[in-house]
């Protein structure tokens, strides 16, 4: 959703409360597509801090299904997101490239609300997802989830990296 920031930013100390919807249907990363569970709308408060100066907070919380790292297993996880970000419009989007200022979800007058929040999503993305700390994953051979049962393929099976070693031990015999 596009919020137009330009009459919040024609009156000083001007505050504007707004109830976003985030219209994103799936969040992706690395070629991967995460479904939304739950999708609160945006809590946003906008304040003029003079000067050409916004102040952006807000609220609200999500939550994806992301698979076990173990067991592949879709997990729900959940984003609390809370934000205050403060963007200064007399700074060009170029000086804001060489500063590192990452506002990728403001352009021109408009803040792109599912771009903010993706931002916040990213940020607290897990690096690993599991289902249990006891999860057993799954089985290397026939691809059974250990957690629903046992399988019937060997479980001494020998990692292929290690085969070199293994012929030295058996020459040396």
């Amino acid at each position: 959703m596009l919020i137009n920031l330009s009459e919040t930013l024609s009156v000083n100390n001007k505050v504007k409360h707004i109830e976003a919807p985030i219209e994103l249907e799936s969040f992706k990363l690395d070629g991967h597509e995460y479904k939304f569970v739950l999708k609160n709308p945006v809590s946003l408060t906008l304040t003029n801090l003079g000067e050409r100066r916004l102040l952006i907070e807000g609220k609200t919380s999500v939550s994806l299904l992301i698979p076990c790292s173990r067991c592949l297993e879709d997990v729900e996880v959940f984003f609390d997101i809370s934000l205050e970000k403060e963007v200064d419009f007399k700074v060009s989007a170029e000086d804001r490239t060489k500063e590192l200022d990452e506002t990728n979800y403001i352009s021109g007058y408009n803040l792109d609300v599912d771009v903010l929040i993706y931002d916040e999503i990213l940020i607290d993305f897990p690096l690993k997802v599991l289902c249990d700390e006891d999860c057993k994953g799954i089985c290397n051979v026939c691809g059974m989830n250990l957690n629903k049962g046992s399988c019937d393929c060997e479980s001494t099976a020998l990692d292929p990296r290690m085969s070199v070693i293994r012929d030295i031990f058996k020459n040396s015999r």
